[in-house]
């Protein structure tokens, strides 16, 4: 009896699940050099959009000669929640749907369209205007993103720094999982216009000087899978087909060279 196909066919049951160290490096087109190398990109800041809530502190210096908190986000006691995520919304302002926040003391303040340092002199004045030797600190308190597909932890994210890289979002979910592809990534941005998207590649030295390789607020970001990840998850199956099959073949000629 000829036995050749099975060989071959567990060939190319292993060709096909394997997974090359191409496919799981990351940058893996830099040059490797000691030379030092530059990738120039101009960074956008971000403009508040509606639904956003920013964290607004402003400190006066009263006729005793000491600092005191105009706002109660500036508190000590508001401080103590801002690092829970479902009290931000207490401690928090608001973006409301006509792009305005409601301070006290100083007012409705539009925001929607503004950078933050564009808002904190905007605030910076009105203060002015009516104390004297004031500070005014604006920070976001809503830098959230979204990581799903074949990322090891999935999830949502709150960010606490200005800024953050494709890589760094990634990296806090787990990295990309053994099925995920590295030169298939796709970045949701929510924009005044309408939603944008990126495809990037984080294989590719390029993604260095992209636009998508600093993440905005409630950027979603979707790695996909590779294209062997069903064949490897029904592999099992397949597995216990091919033992089922061979075991009753066996089981066939055994019986007939019994009889026979």
């Amino acid at each position: 009896m000829n036995h050749k196909p099975l060989p071959i066919f567990l060939f190319m049951l292993l060709a096909v699940s394997c997974t090359t160290t191409r496919n799981l490096t990351y940058l893996g087109n830099l040059p490797e050099t000691p030379e030092v190398q530059y990738f120039p990109y101009e960074l956008q800041d971000y403009r508040v959009q509606y639904r956003d809530i920013l964290y607004i502190d402003i400190k006066i210096l009263n006729p005793d000669g000491k600092l005191e908190n105009l706002l109660q986000a500036g508190t000590v006691y508001s401080q103590t929640y801002i690092a829970s995520e479902a009290n931000q919304y207490l401690v928090g302002y608001n973006v409301d749907k006509e792009g305005n926040i409601l301070l006290p003391v100083i007012g409705k303040i539009q925001v929607e369209g503004k950078t933050l340092p564009e808002i904190r002199m905007f605030v910076q004045r009105n203060v002015d205007s009516i104390y004297n030797y004031a500070y005014v600190d604006v920070k976001l308190l809503s830098f959230k993103y979204t990581v799903l597909g074949e990322a090891r932890n999935p999830g949502n994210f709150v960010n606490y720094n200005d800024y953050l890289t494709v890589f760094e979002a990634i990296g806090r979910a787990g990295g990309a999982g053994d099925y995920g592809r590295r030169d298939r990534v796709l970045v949701i941005r929510t924009t005044p216009e309408g939603s944008k998207t990126f495809r990037v590649n984080l294989k590719d030295k390029s993604i260095l000087s992209t636009e998508a390789y600093y993440i905005m607020p409630n950027d979603v970001i979707i790695i996909e899978p590779e294209k062997h990840k069903i064949f490897n998850m029904n592999l099992p199956t397949f597995s216990f087909i091919l033992t089922s099959i061979t075991s009753a073949i066996t089981t066939t000629l055994l019986l007939i060279n019994y009889f026979k």
